[in-house]
């Protein structure tokens, strides 16, 4: 049941209709602001604000417009109204859908538009001035409350961000109407998907070693070897992530002809995943291999040809997209050859009308670009991807998307940032809007392949669910059971359910 203070939050034409029925006698003062983190220097300024005017009401910023800082707001503006409206002080809270606050003072036409002591200290700045403007234009008056207690929210949170993971992502949930028992349902339902995955093949070996000492002569260390393990990786985990649901499979890949390539195929046939594989005697089946003393990386050596593949492949991926019958196509793109300049639009022209369409590319360390894939279904890029492909590395989160979606033109957005979790971006006329989810990462020991498992499992949701918010909260518990155990290995759904009822745990109680 919600506590009554809910009901103090409310839309702006609501909110504006209230305020018309107000007696002339009772006067109302607005505060606006981001209100990220509420500390004592906004409970004064609140408390002013009351002590002038009979209804106090505050707006604050929504999330898509704040620009302070590149990964803010911290809390999210639904968090940040129920704080608000939980002060007995205040009498309504509005989110505010501008960017500034000029259209809701004309519609609301308070008495009063209070603002902090540090806009008034020597000239106004030029958006105080734009309010003052405003305000005076309908013949409301500009307060200014006293400075005596300063505080920033900013500087707060740098010095320690307070431990709210798990209540944002019940915020998200009870604003989209969605429970556990609903994710559970949609994790069942992902068995019910046919997909094709086109893509790079990876081979992650893991060569463990001991640490026997350092050369006297050079700074070279000494190494025991012990053992090593080859994973599937690339966009092969891709396939065999999707696989584990029960979802049926096509993997359409390019090896070279050496002993790896043997292995792929077993590997992948065994977990019951249709196999088409094109033999290039170009290159060699891409390996990379990372040297682990105990728990230290300490060395990687590639074995891969990054050269673009031939026509005659090039003709023959395309005819395989056109041929395979799926619910959902994903490009999982490395750019070890498959993807480029040429095949890309002839790949994206075989694509069937009715298939969701997903990409993912994944250039770290090589050069690719995220804006080959226009017009899809569904993108999932990092954010180093994405300042690059845009040349932007000073934009905040929204405004950089903002770029991203003229340019990209995709339906959906899930924007991986690390260990700071994901920012995902639905772009649809009717319905845009925008959502962070943190990182459920509890126990952080190798981070390769986190960003396939999110691929997978938000690719499959987003099918079966139709909701963004369902795809971004089941891909992120993945990538948390990705980062949590050591090498490329499958994560299946019972690891997701795992993960999933740990968070519900933690949170005492259930939503119904």
């Amino acid at each position: 049941m919600k506590s009554s203070y809910f009901r103090k939050i409310v839309k702006i034409n609501k909110l504006s209709s209230i305020l018309k029925k107000l007696s002339k006698k009772q006067k109302t003062i607005l505060c606006h602001g981001n209100f990220d983190v509420v500390h004592p220097g906004h409970i004064r300024h609140l408390n002013y604000a009351k002590s002038k005017a009979d209804i106090l009401v505050v707006s604050i910023t929504s999330d898509a417009n704040i620009k302070k800082g590149n990964y803010r707001p911290f809390v999210p503006e639904n968090l940040r109204a129920q704080s608000l409206a939980a002060f007995e002080m205040v009498d309504y809270v509005m989110i505010d859908r501008n960017e500034k606050p000029l259209s809701s003072l004309k519609i609301l036409q308070p008495d009063y538009f209070a603002k902090g002591f540090e806009y008034n200290s020597g000239s106004l700045p030029e958006a105080t001035k734009e309010e003052a403007e405003v305000v005076e234009g309908y013949g409301g008056e500009m307060i200014f409350t006293p400075g005596d207690i300063v505080y920033s929210s900013t500087q707060l949170l740098n010095l320690s961000q307070p431990k709210i993971d798990n209540f944002k992502l019940i915020n998200l949930m009870k604003a989209n109407k969605i429970s556990f028992q609903n994710l559970k349902k949609n994790l069942k339902n992902l068995k019910n998907s046919t997909v094709h995955v086109i893509g790079d093949t990876i081979v992650d070996t893991y060569t463990n070693t001991n640490l026997i000492g350092g050369n006297t002569k050079t700074p070279t260390p000494s190494l025991h070897f012990l053992n090593k393990t080859d994973y599937i990786g690339g966009a092969a985990i891709v396939a065999k992530h999707i696989r584990s649901t029960g979802a049926k499979v096509c993997f359409t890949t390019v090896l070279g002809n050496d002993g790896l390539k043997n292995f792929v195929i077993k590997d992948l046939k065994k977990a019951g995943i249709k196999v088409n594989v094109i033999i290039d005697k170009t290159r060699p089946t891409t390996n990379k291999n990372t040297v682990v003393c105990k728990e230290y990386k300490m060395l990687k050596i590639d074995s891969l040809d990054n050269h673009p593949i031939s026509e005659r492949i090039t003709k023959q991926i395309s005819k395989y997209i056109k041929n395979e019958k799926n619910n959902i196509v994903i490009f999982s793109d490395f750019r070890h050859g498959i993807f480029n300049k040429t095949s890309i639009p002839l790949f994206i022209k075989s694509i069937n009308k009715n298939s969701l369409r997903v990409a993912d590319s994944q250039v770290a360390t090589r050069w690719g670009n995220i804006l080959d894939f226009k017009d899809f279904d569904l993108i999932t890029p990092n954010e180093r991807e994405v300042r690059f492909s845009l040349a932007d590395q000073d934009s905040n989160l929204s405004e950089l998307t903002r770029n991203l979606i003229k340019q990209a033109k995709f339906k959906n957005l899930i924007l991986k940032l690390g260990e700071k979790g994901l920012f995902a971006v639905n772009s649809s006329e009717n319905q845009n809007y925008s959502f962070t989810i943190p990182s459920f990462v509890k126990s952080l020991n190798d981070a390769v392949g986190a960003g396939d498992a999110l691929l997978s499992y938000a690719s499959l949701s987003l099918l079966t669910s139709k909701s963004l918010v369902v795809a971004a909260i089941l891909g992120s518990f993945a990538a948390a059971c990705s980062c949590e155990i050591n090498g490329n290995e499958t994560i299946k759904p019972k690891a997701v359910l795992l993960k999933m009822s740990e968070i519900e745990d933690s949170l005492k109680y259930k939503i119904k």
